[in-house]
C-alpha cells in the first residue's frame, strides 16, 4: 500500500452468533498440543480442546491452527460429535487486507494538522486499493499519497471473513449438550526438523567428541505452545530417495559423505514401522518464524582417523596435480564407535590449533545411517597432498581388447609421512589387472583401491596396467 495510514476499527461484531459454539479463546486458543514432525517438512498436529456445545447443530471455531493446514486431512474426534462441514479462513487481518475489503464502502478519514494538532474528519468512499488508495470525498476524487502528513482511516466494522488468527470452523452435530473433550488432528507443511552435528576431532588421540542437535523450523504462521514433540527420522512416501550406487568423488566434482558399509546393529530406540522416533524429553514452545535447537546426542572420545583419498574415473588424466580429499573415518557401532543411529543431517568438524582453540576444518552431509555403519566424511581438499593421474599408453590387443597403462604420482609436502587411499573407479567386470607396482584390493567389479604410503616431503609413483574390452 502506497500510503502509510494508521488504520483502526471503531467496532467489531461478536464472532459467535446464536446457535454457534466455540472453545474459549485466550492469548492462544490451543489446548494440549502434541506435534509429530517428519524429516520431509510435514507434521501431524493433535490439539486436545474442551468444547462447549448445545445438542444438535453447532458451529465451532478453532483459532490458532496452522496457517498452512491441509484442510482435507482434518479429523475431529469427540464423544457424540459428527462433522457436517468445515471451513478454513486463512485470509488474515492486515491493514492492506482491511482496505482491500473496504472497496465500495464508506470509511472515516481523520486528518491531523501538524502545526496545531487539530483533527478534521471526513467521510470517504473507497473506490480502489490497487497499488494506491483512491477515495471519493463529496464531489471530488482523491488519491492518498505517502507524503508524511498524519492521516488515519477508521472503519465502522471488521469484514466477517478476515481473521486476526488462522481459524478453522467446523459444523458438527452433537448428541448432547455440555463440555466435551475433543481432539483436532491435521497435517501441515512448513514445520520440519533436521539433524546437525558438531564434531571436535583430536588428531593426537585419533578420537572425536560429537554433539547432535535437532533444529526445528516453523514457518506455518502459528506458534505451538508448550507442545509435546515427537521427531520421526525417515522419509515417508519414499520422497527424496537416492539410488543405491556409491557416491563417487572426481576431481572438480562435488564431494559427498560415504557410508562405506551399512550397519547391522540395533538398540532399544523406539521405532514406528521403518522409522526411528526421537521424543523430546520436555515440552517446548515452537514459535512461528523461529529456529530452535535441542540436543539429542553427546558422545565423548569416539575413535576416528583422519586420512586422504583420491578417486580417479576411468581413463581420466590430469595435466597438473590435483588435491586429495581430506577424509574423517569413524563408525556408528556399539563397540568402538558412536553406538547410535544417525538421522540425516550435516556434520561440522573442528580441530584444535596449537593454542588449543577449536577451529572449523569442514563439513558434509550424511544420509540416514544405521547403527554399526563405517563412515567416510569428506571435510575438504588437502593443501599439501596432491595426486596426478596419467594415461601413459593405450594399446589395442586384437579386435576386442585394449591394454591401458596408468601412472598415479602422489606428492606430500607435509613434514610427516601420510597414507593416501587411492581409488581407480569406473572399471568393468571383465577388466583384468595385468601389472601393478603396489598390491591393490579389488573391492568390487568396477573399483580397485590402493593404500599408498607417501614419505614426508616426498613423492611416489603407483603404476598399473589394465586389460579391458574398451
Amino acid at each position: 500500500m502506497s500510503c502509510g495510514l494508521l488504520i483502526t476499527a471503531a467496532a467489531s461484531p461478536a464472532l459467535a452468533q446464536s446457535g454457534d459454539a466455540a472453545s474459549v479463546p485466550g492469548p492462544n486458543a490451543q489446548g494440549d498440543v502434541a506435534v509429530t514432525i517428519y524429516n520431509n517438512g510435514q507434521s501431524l498436529v493433535q490439539d486436545d480442546r474442551q468444547l462447549r456445545v448445545t445438542r444438535g447443530r453447532n458451529r465451532i471455531e478453532f483459532p490458532d491452527v496452522s496457517a498452512r493446514i491441509r484442510p482435507e486431512t482434518v479429523t475431529l474426534a469427540g464423544e457424540g460429535l459428527s462433522i457436517i462441514e468445515q471451513n478454513f479462513d486463512f485470509d488474515l487481518l492486515t491493514p492492506d487486507k482491511l482496505m482491500d475489503k473496504a472497496v465500495g464502502q464508506v470509511i472515516t478519514l481523520v486528518r491531523t494538522n501538524p502545526a496545531t494538532g487539530a483533527e478534521r474528519t471526513e467521510r470517504a468512499k473507497v473506490l480502489a486499493a490497487n497499488g494506491g488508495i483512491v477515495l471519493q470525498i463529496g464531489d471530488r476524487i482523491e488519491v492518498l499519497r505517502d507524503d508524511g502528513l498524519p492521516v488515519r482511516a477508521v472503519f465502522d466494522r471488521l469484514p466477517p471473513n478476515l481473521r486476526a488468527r488462522p481459524t478453522l470452523s467446523v459444523t458438527v452435530d452433537a448428541a448432547r449438550a455440555g463440555t466435551i473433550p475433543a481432539r483436532l488432528s491435521y497435517l501441515t507443511p512448513n514445520l520440519g526438523w533436521t539433524a546437525d552435528y558438531v564434531a571436535l576431532f583430536d588428531a593426537g588421540k585419533q578420537a572425536m567428541d560429537i554433539q547432535g542437535w535437532v533444529t526445528l523450523t516453523n514457518s506455518t504462521g502459528t506458534t505451538f505452545d508448550n507442545a509435546r514433540t515427537l521427531l520421526v527420522a525417515g522419509n515417508p512416501n519414499g520422497g527424496g530417495r537416492r539410488s543405491g550406487a556409491r557416491p563417487v568423488r572426481f576431481p572438480g566434482g562435488g564431494m559427498e559423505a560415504v557410508m562405506d558399509s551399512a550397519g547391522t546393529e540395533s538398540n532399544d530406540r523406539e521405532r514406528l514401522g521403518d522409522f526411528y522416533l526421537y521424543p523430546l524429553e520436555r515440552r517446548t514452545t515452537i514459535a512461528n518464524a523461529q529456529q530452535k535447537q535441542v540436543s539429542f546426542l553427546d558422545i565423548k572420545g569416539a575413535p576416528a582417523t583422519s586420512t586422504y583419498e583420491y578417486v580417479n574415473r576411468w581413463l581420466a588424466s590430469s595435466d597438473e596435480p590435483v588435491s586429495a580429499a581430506s577424509v574423517l573415518r569413524f563408525s556408528t557401532s556399539r563397540q568402538g564407535g558412536l553406538g547410535d543411529q544417525l538421522p540425516a543431517g550435516t556434520i561440522r568438524v573442528y580441530m584444535r590449533d596449537a593454542r588449543g582453540d577449536p577451529q572449523f576444518i569442514g563439513e558434509n552431509r550424511i544420509d540416514h545411517t544405521p547403527m554399526g555403519s563405517a563412515m567416510s566424511l569428506l571435510t575438504g581438499e588437502a593443501f599439501d597432498v596432491k595426486v596426478q593421474p596419467t594415461v601413459v599408453s593405450r594399446t589395442r590387443k586384437g579386435s576386442a581388447r585394449w591394454q591401458t597403462a596408468m601412472r598415479y604420482t602422489l606428492s606430500n609436502a607435509c613434514s610427516e609421512p601420510v597414507t593416501v587411499h587411492l581409488v581407480q573407479d569406473g572399471l568393468w567386470g571383465d577388466v583384468r589387472v595385468e601389472q601393478e607396482s603396489l598390491k591393490g584390493n579389488r573391492v568390487s567389479a568396477d573399483r580397485i583401491e590402493w593404500q599408498v604410503p607417501v614419505p614426508a616431503n616426498g613423492k611416489v609413483d603407483v603404476t598399473a596396467t589394465f586389460d579391458t574390452r574398451y
